[in-house]
Parts: structure tokens; C-alpha cells; sequence
């Protein structure tokens, strides 16, 4: 069974940095697309940034610029580098195949407050 798990999320003031963490498991995703995706409370998910599986990101206009994705293959883990965190960021985050395939994970809560 595939399973992905998010991790490294917390509270953080405007202006920090967190590094989420996608682990998964039940199968090899270095050949596959993957991506960052977040719901804040009310809103719809959305697809925040993605890397293939030859490095070639896309990220949304909202991030650019502060947040990075990355992928260590021999890990079987993708990661999400987050700078200049705004209040508008605070959301549960989570990873998948873009565009997505496998069963969401239970996410991470990001949270940035004043």
C-alpha cells in the first residue's frame, strides 16, 4: 500500500522558515512528478509548487520565490523549503504525484502568525 507521510510543520512568525518533509512508502517516486499542496480553512486545495522527475519545478505565482522544492531520490522523500512565510500561507500541507494519484496523507499544519 502506498503511503505518504508529511511532516515538519509548526508555528511561525511572518518573516521565518520551516523545511516540510514527504516521505514515502509502498512504492518509488523518483520517476514520478510530485508536488506540494495546500488547503487553508474554507478554501479548496491547491497545488502550490511540483518537480519533475528530472528536477524541472513549477511553482505559483503566491510562492515564488520563497518557497523551493527538492527531492532526494534514494530517500524516496521530497521536501518543501519555506522562506518569508506570510499569514496568508497558514494552511495544512501535503504532498502527492502531480497531478495527484496516490491516497492524500494526513497532511501539516502550517501556521504563521503575527
Amino acid at each position: 500500500q502506498v503511503q505518504l507521510v508529511e511532516s515538519g510543520g509548526g508555528l511561525v512568525q511572518p518573516g521565518g522558515s520551516l523545511r516540510l518533509s514527504c516521505a514515502a512508502s509502498g512504492r518509488i517516486i523518483s520517476r514520478l512528478t510530485m508536488a506540494w499542496y495546500r488547503q487553508a480553512p474554507g478554501k479548496q486545495r491547491e497545488l502550490v509548487v511540483s518537480i519533475t522527475s528530472g528536477g524541472i519545478t513549477n511553482t505559483a505565482d503566491s510562492v515564488k520565490g520563497r518557497f523551493t522544492i527538492s527531492r532526494d531520490n534514494a530517500k524516496n522523500t521530497v521536501y518543501l523549503q519555506m522562506n518569508s512565510l506570510k499569514p496568508e500561507d497558514t494552511a495544512v500541507y501535503y504532498c502527492n504525484t502531480q497531478p495527484s494519484s496516490i491516497r492524500w496523507g494526513q497532511g501539516t499544519q502550517v501556521t504563521v502568525f503575527s
